[in-house]
């Protein structure tokens, strides 16, 4: 998508995202990372608005987050509790904060969200430098359906004075897929909220975790840990760091 970098999602969606994706699970994705975490720290990739990043500093963790939006940071810093999360303006895939973790996370397909070639390799690389060894890697992912393809344009929703549109358009041989919401409201301007994804296959992020020095520990259907099947339609995997990678080499 013409003109789109790493921070247009975040800028876009910071305002509103709280409200539309309220039906997100906390407490199992919580739970379920302070256990994985040990005493901590903890890094999550693409932290936003805080949903998770907040109430696992509440368990007494040191968690920090990295975003490429200073609007996503701002809405985070904002909430109650905001100064309990270091927030770090950065990319995913770079260096800062250094560490090291005994955890690194992306929820909700963040992970996704990094398009560039290469990019999704370098940010495992730099997740596995930031690990102490033993340290976890973790992502929550869609599956991609194989038989997924072409445009779509569907209402996300829609009330007497507002309707937002999801506009579609995705290219399976590339495993790429972007968009905007087209928010309609009576009397406003036109709002347009872009995204652009790049997705993996849970194979395709297994021969990526590895080259990183990184080995898969778990992978689960969903935050609770249930059996991940053929059919699943998502995954939590997370991938443990080798002894002979890491942080201390720098």
């Amino acid at each position: 998508m013409r003109d789109y970098d790493a921070a247009t999602y975040g800028d876009a969606m910071a305002d509103i995202y709280d409200d539309w994706y309220a039906e997100l699970e906390v407490d199992a994705p919580v739970a379920a990372l302070a256990a994985l975490a040990g005493d901590g720290p903890v890094l999550e990739l693409g932290v936003g608005t805080g949903r998770l990043a907040l109430p696992l500093a509440a368990t007494g963790l040191s968690v920090a987050g990295v975003d490429a939006s200073e609007a996503m940071l701002a809405a985070l810093r904002a909430k109650p509790g905001g100064d309990t999360v270091t927030t770090v303006l950065g990319d995913m895939a770079g260096d800062d904060p250094l560490g090291p973790f005994t955890l690194v996370y992306a929820a909700v397909n963040t992970f996704f969200n990094l398009v560039d070639d290469g990019a999704q390799q370098a940010c495992l690389a730099a997740a596995a430098r930031r690990l102490v060894p033993g340290g976890r890697l973790v992502l929550e992912a869609f599956v991609p359906d194989p038989d997924g393809h072409g445009d779509a344009v569907r209402v996300r929703s829609m009330s007497a004075d507002r309707v937002v549109l999801a506009v579609s358009v995705t290219d399976v041989s590339r495993q790429t897929a972007s968009g905007q919401f087209v928010e309609l409201v009576d009397g406003r301007p036109v709002r347009l909220r872009p995204w652009s994804i790049k997705w993996c296959t849970p194979d395709q992020l297994d021969a990526m975790a590895a080259a990183a020095g990184l080995e898969l520990e778990h992978r689960w259907a969903d935050w609770a840990g249930a059996d991940f099947t053929p059919d699943s339609a998502r995954h939590v995997s997370v991938w443990r760091r080798k002894a002979d990678v890491g942080w201390a080499e720098r």
